[in-house]
């Protein structure tokens, strides 16, 4: 089942389900606890990011080609860091490059977002895929001038300004996807794909991630963990290609659909 978060025209937010003529039905239900389809046609004035997380987990220097690309060592354990959940944004709303605390190294990231369903701790990665709720699109965006020199060490400040963290369009189940480490995953920048890779590549499976997040530390419902890029970011194009006003992001995954955000200078 693919799902979509969606307000209706009265200024309620449902669930709805995303058929394969791209028709919407209504759910009803709980997220977590089951939806159930209605039959009926939704009501769709906007769509959302499809999950409003709890937590953001995210990973770096997940992808083999990447850590190559960043002149990286292969990490030993995976490199944790996280995002506010402030820093979500809608399919098809604004990624807005820091004017206050400015940047003019802004960064995109496509990557395989996977959200819990219940809570969990300590999870062996031979069920580790038991717990998950289902996938979505995610641009890690970054500013790479605030994550390098700015941040104290810390990658936190370049990684968690609003709207850093698109989501969508759609939650696409686990019946859908058994394996996710066998995805097709791009970025198109303007039209041109400047991110081709598959999720195969990572250095840390998705069940070795939930294995790893979930040690001595609850994982609840509504988790968010997002799983790494892969190599042809803009920071290491030659020259750095840096998000600007104007610009269109397309984040695309295999059985889930295409996240696409324009570009504009925080108001």
């Amino acid at each position: 089942m693919k799902i979509l978060r969606y307000r209706d025209p009265d200024g309620h937010i449902h669930h709805g389900e995303q058929l394969n003529n791209d028709t919407i039905h209504q759910l009803t239900g709980d997220l977590f606890a089951g939806l159930k389809p209605t039959g009926e046609p939704a009501r769709v004035e906007k769509i959302l990011s499809p999950i409003s997380p709890t937590t953001i987990l995210c990973i770096g220097l997940n992808y083999k080609k990447h850590a190559a690309e960043t002149g990286a060592k292969l990490p030993t354990f995976p490199v944790l860091f996280v995002k506010s959940p402030g820093a979500v944004q809608n399919p098809g709303d604004p990624i807005e490059i820091p004017t206050r605390l400015a940047s003019t190294e802004v960064d995109y990231e496509c990557e395989l977002a996977v959200v819990i369903g219940r809570a969990c701790k300590n999870v062996p990665r031979e069920r580790a895929l038991d717990y998950v709720l289902g996938y979505t699109c995610a641009n890690d965006v970054s500013a790479r001038d605030w994550q390098t020199q700015r941040g104290g060490s810390q990658w936190c400040r370049g990684k968690t300004f609003d709207t850093f963290a698109p989501l969508g369009p759609v939650l696409t189940t686990p019946d859908e996807i058994p394996n996710p480490n066998a995805l097709g995953i791009r970025t198109i920048l303007n039209g041109e794909t400047v991110q081709d890779w598959n999720t195969s590549d990572m250095i840390f499976d998705v069940p070795a991630l939930i294995e790893f997040l979930s040690g001595s530390t609850t994982l609840l419902p509504g988790t968010v963990i997002l799983t790494g890029t892969p190599h042809g970011v803009g920071m290491a194009a030659k020259p750095p290609r840096w998000l600007r006003p104007g610009d269109e992001v397309t984040i695309e995954i295999e059985k889930i659909g295409r996240l696409t955000n324009p570009v504009i200078n925080e108001p």
